[in-house]
């Protein structure tokens, strides 16, 4: 187990209960993070990991759902109102909010890579009495803009995971990175970090979640139930006129936006698989009596594969195509998420079950849990690490939660905190215990490594 006390261990999971209800306070969505992501570069940095982050994490090209400039630009600023770090806010400039911290032991040993992701939802938090936060002071403050995910948790648990292996390195090999994602809702931001590199020298990867069902005490070693999805912005433009003196010169959007979302939603379903197809919003006309030149539209596919994903998103284009052609409007069609789906390294899974029952608080471990036909960013990252010849799992922390998740009564129950970083630090710490044949064909490129 750790070298250090219980009163260090304490100490820890008391800080993360002050970081997490402050992020949750100063909740930021994604690509936002400016405060968030400068004070977990600060205390990296504090803690003696080389700091990675803005544009040398971050692939501009690869950013899906950006914000307007103009918009991240008065975010910015307000971060730095609400106590952003000064000195590392200006390296996120722009939206690249993403960090990497990296501890090297210095040994022979494999990269060991964590996903920690941090942007909160564009959601309205509740001001109800009987409302935790609002009980206790740490209510967002931030309009339409709230930790109704647990996000603020996963960025509290890297925290806490960060400072307990800084005060453990000399019982560390190979490396440890430690990444903060921005942008996991809407799935917008891993695939931006993957692009950059981030991920092209890991070995073994953890990504995690609290709550998702799953009651306090029990962890699942690897879930892989998720989606492959893709989110579409479509828009339709055609050309406003009279609808009573003059309706033949006009080129009506809406018509063909309501006829595309009933041929969307006509879409066979795929033999092979769960898939989805949803129009979440529709917005198009300004008044009675003239022709709508423009129509706004939201929706996303999902697959139980990324192929059976990629069947429906072709469909979805020539659907969105045709409607467009029958209308004589113009179409713009933009790819603002997307993720793949990914199984969990059975070998990994393994290790994982093994070590965690030396941890007491851990009650239970489960192989698996339900699908809640969701989807997760993640994927990108434990793709690109399988393809690279390593080993990635996606594990679920249970917590008793005080309603759902996306939810303006989501609050957690803090305790799971200390859960995830006992079990993610024993895992780090432990890592030379990953002795199993199958792993040696999955390190570094094939070359073995001494984990003496």
């Amino acid at each position: 187990m750790f070298t250090t006390s219980k009163k260090f261990l304490d100490e820890t999971y008391s800080l993360m209960v002050g970081w997490r209800r402050d992020f949750h306070q100063y909740a930021e969505s994604g690509w936002l993070e400016f405060r968030t992501a400068s004070l977990v570069a600060a205390r990296l940095e504090e803690w003696g990991y080389k700091v990675l982050a803005g544009k040398e994490v971050i692939d501009e090209d690869s950013r899906m759902g950006v914000p307007p400039h103009r918009y991240l630009n008065e975010h910015e600023k307000r971060a730095l109102a609400q106590g952003a770090d000064p000195n590392w806010l200006p390296v996120f400039s722009g939206g690249f909010t993403g960090v990497v911290g990296v501890l090297d032991s210095e040994r022979p040993g494999p990269t060991i890579a964590l996903r920690f992701d941090m942007d909160a939802l564009d959601i309205q938090e509740s001001h109800s009495e009987d409302h935790v936060p609002v009980k206790e002071g740490f209510v967002s403050v931030n309009p339409v803009m709230m930790h109704a995910c647990g996000h603020d948790a996963h960025t509290a648990i890297g925290l806490g995971l960060a400072r307990i292996l800084s005060f453990n390195k000399q019982d560390l090999i190979g490396k440890v990175k430690l990444i903060f994602q921005p942008a996991e809702e809407g799935v917008r931001g891993a695939k931006s970090m993957v692009e950059a590199g981030v991920l092209d020298d890991v070995d073994i990867f953890f990504a995690s979640h609290v709550g998702t069902g799953i009651p306090l005490g029990e962890v699942v070693s690897g879930e892989n139930g998720f989606l492959a999805t893709t989110k579409i912005d479509v828009t339709f433009t055609g050309k406003a006129a009279h609808a009573g003196g003059n309706p033949e010169e006009g080129k009506n959007a809406l018509l063909a936006s309501a006829s595309a979302v009933l041929n969307l939603h006509s879409i066979p379903r795929h033999s092979s698989g769960q898939s989805r197809i949803n129009v979440g919003v529709l917005q198009a006309g300004n008044g009675r009596n003239i022709i709508p030149s423009t129509s706004h539209m939201k929706l996303e596919t999902r697959g139980q594969t990324t192929a059976i994903d990629e069947y429906m998103v072709r469909r979805v284009i020539k659907i969105l195509q045709s409607s467009a052609t029958m209308y004589d409007v113009d179409l713009d069609i933009n790819v603002v998420g997307e993720a793949k789906t990914s199984d969990c390294s059975e070998v990994l899974k393994k290790y994982i079950e093994k070590i965690l029952l030396k941890i007491a608080e851990v009650k239970n471990i489960r192989n698996g849990s339900p699908s809640a036909a969701g989807s997760e960013d993640a994927t990108y990252m434990m793709e690109r690490v399988k393809e690279n010849g390593g080993v990635a799992s996606y594990m679920i922390f249970g917590t008793t939660l005080a309603a759902g998740h996306h939810n303006e009564k989501f609050d957690i129950e803090e305790s799971v905190m200390r859960i995830a970083v006992l079990s993610l630090s024993q895992l780090i710490l432990d890592i030379n215990q990953f002795t199993d044949e199958k792993l040696q064909q999955h390190n570094e490129r094939g070359k073995s490594y001494d984990k003496s």
